[in-house]
């Protein structure tokens, strides 16, 4: 039997911006949503950006603007349109009302791509979760918007079938969602207590959505993880060992990407993903240099690392993709950075640069000791070749001469 595939059809929107002040970025951020909603399956067909002083608290934009998007939905023959903001219940309603079209924003679309790739339990609880606290304060106005086509973005994921719950029975769901999502944190702790006690250093990947940190940690440990160049090609955090030139070790673990306007309900539920950076003992800034947009990008993932309360962390900044940067591109700086490196994960540039410098935040962290230890203290000095750095070791009559750096935390441990 012949088998044949039929590819849906894509959805043509068209997104609608509001420019409240001159030289603010809501070119760039119509921009990226349409990458966005390129991601969650749709071609954009037309965009609009209003100026305007504020926006309008009704219907997002003005009542002329409203008439001329209308006439572009009649005339592109599109299917929906997105806003670039987040929507007030009375917003999805009204602008719906008056476009006779369905009417999504911002945070709907990074919730649907979050439902499509999603794939271990704890990432499917997250978005659930932020989708239900979404949908629950706008289960009216989402109901008449998706209503008029039913299906399609805005609805797949964990979320699809609560849009006709009540009330109740959501806030049932996210309480229950809570309660595992409590479990799941629990377990986190646990891990990342028996990782200090080990002693083992841990460096988070952090950055913008596509700088490239799946492949840096590719790259350099062998991972495994998804790359993709598309904007959240990868959900759920990785955890890897790399082996520092020195035979340290040090846990590299990926986090979610950062993205502008970021929603609430998203850094809400994967808080406990997103601190895998707060209890990190360094950060990995990893910045896509070939990007125009570079600068405010950095900007967005030190705006969300501050919210988290990720402070006083040595950050190195990766200014990566430079197999992609322009000559005539000016060089990047960070200020806020201890360290800075020009890298590319695609094609290995400066990561064996990166290792060395990795290696010198550890040793600042380390103490150096000279000691002579009993043969029946073998297990002493495993533990020091393990989560130290050997830089001697010399079997005489009378015992083992060690000379080695060790970590704070476990000198207490090979120092009797």
């Amino acid at each position: 039997m012949t088998g044949y595939e039929i590819d849906k059809p894509q959805e043509r929107v068209i997104l609608i911006g509001v420019s409240i002040q001159d030289g603010d970025d809501t070119q760039e951020s119509l921009d990226e949503l349409e990458e966005l909603a390129q991601t969650a399956g749709a071609v954009t067909v037309g965009k609009v950006i209003q100026n305007r002083e504020q926006i309008h608290p009704g219907t997002y934009i003005g009542k002329g603007k409203i008439e001329e998007v209308s006439r572009i939905v009649y005339e592109t023959e599109a299917d929906a349109v997105i806003c670039d903001d987040e929507l007030t219940p009375a917003q999805l309603r009204n602008l719906s009302q008056e476009l006779d079209v369905k009417v999504m924003d911002r945070t709907l679309i990074i919730l649907d791509i979050f439902a499509a790739r999603a794939s271990t339990s704890e990432g499917k609880i997250q978005v659930e979760l932020a989708q239900l606290r979404y949908r629950q304060a706008r289960l009216v106005g989402l109901r008449d918007s998706l209503s008029r086509l039913g299906g399609g973005i805005g609805t797949r994921g964990p979320g699809e079938k609560k849009l006709e719950m009540d009330r109740r029975l959501i806030k049932n769901r996210i309480a229950q969602l809570n309660r595992e999502l409590e479990e799941v944190k629990r377990h986190r702790e646990v891990t990342r207590s028996k990782r200090s006690r080990q002693g083992t250093a841990v460096a988070a990947i952090v950055g913008y959505t596509n700088a490239g940190k799946s492949t840096l940690l590719n790259t350099m440990t062998g991972a495994g993880v998804l790359e993709e160049d598309k904007l959240f090609a990868t959900l759920d955090p990785t955890t890897r060992v790399l082996e520092l030139p020195s035979g340290q070790e040090i846990l590299l673990t990926d986090t979610v990407g950062f993205i502008r306007k970021l929603p609430h309900h998203l850094i809400d539920a994967f808080r406990s993903t997103l601190e895998e950076a707060k209890y990190a003992d360094i950060i990995l800034h990893v910045v896509d240099a070939s990007n125009p947009q570079a600068e405010k990008q950095m900007l967005v993932v030190y705006d969300t690392l501050r919210n988290l309360g990720v402070t006083d962390k040595t950050v190195v900044t990766l200014f990566n993709k430079q197999d992609k940067v322009p000559p005539e591109r000016e060089v990047l700086r960070d200020r806020k950075a201890d360290r800075t490196l020009a890298v590319s994960a695609r094609t290995r540039k400066g990561l064996d640069e990166l290792k060395g410098v990795l290696e010198e935040i550890l040793n600042e962290r380390y103490i150096l000791i000279e000691r002579l230890y009993d043969y029946k203290d073998a297990g002493v000095i495993s533990l020091i070749r393990k989560q130290g750095q050997l830089l001697e070791e010399e079997y005489r009559p009378e015992g083992i001469y060690v000379r080695a750096y060790v970590p704070a935390e476990i000198y207490g441990a090979v120092t009797p």
